[in-house]
């Protein structure tokens, strides 16, 4: 009776979240590598801006994110000319959300962990005529790689439970932006108590499993 209802918002939220995962990644490391070992004015400006989302509420980050994915917004003026088609209000507008709420964590785990690795292991191999894209993929990614896991995963389950940026830029459009955290309000919302629970178990039930392979990994 609740299959098709039941299932769509989950399947949509890893869609989301896997795609959102790969940016976060993609940008975490970047950044984390960057900054690793250098020094100069701003750095701790700079390294605060992009911590910030992990502790604004979800309305701040959200109503950014409208700002800029907005259709008078800078990036969604440039989205809606590249693609003639809005950004906001799309399942990318959900994927932005999640990747935004997402990267701080993975941010300070991999920076954590690409501090971790014996900087001298590092110089050797650049004195042996390593370049820093060599040094990066044989040393500090194999010796790091505990922490890009668990960054990852804490990332990946931190968007799966984004609920308020996500409903300010992608709204709730079932079978299209309707994620997990959105089908559940709704569900209250409209007294379907039983469907509700069924998502809450779900969510509850991975995002244990998520924080156990956390767990095993220390």
């Amino acid at each position: 009776m609740i299959s098709t209802d039941f299932w769509s918002p989950i399947l949509l939220s890893f869609k989301v979240n896997a795609v959102a995962s790969l940016i976060a990644f993609a940008a975490a490391t970047a950044f984390a590598w960057w900054l690793k070992d250098r020094s100069f004015p701003g750095k701790t400006i700079l390294e605060t801006l992009l911590m910030l989302p992990l502790v604004l509420p979800p309305t701040v980050v959200g109503f950014g994110l409208l700002v800029l994915l907005g259709r008078n917004g800078p990036v969604g003026r440039f989205v809606e000319w590249l693609w003639h088609q809005p950004v906001i209000f799309t399942w990318w507008a959900a994927v932005v959300a999640a990747a935004v709420v997402a990267f701080p964590l993975m941010y300070q785990t991999f920076k954590a962990g690409f501090e971790s690795v014996d900087r001298d292991l590092e110089d050797a191999a650049r004195a042996m005529g390593a370049g820093e894209g060599q040094v990066f993929r044989h040393i500090t990614l194999p010796l790091s790689w505990r922490f890009l896991l668990t960054g990852t995963v804490l990332g990946f389950a931190r968007g799966i439970g984004e609920f308020g940026a996500t409903l300010m830029v992608a709204g709730n459009i079932p079978g299209e932006t309707q994620t997990v955290p959105t089908a559940i309000y709704i569900a209250v919302e409209t007294g379907r108590m039983d469907l509700a629970a069924s998502w809450v178990l779900a969510v509850v039930f991975l995002s244990f499993l998520l924080l156990g392979i956390v767990q095993r990994m220390k």
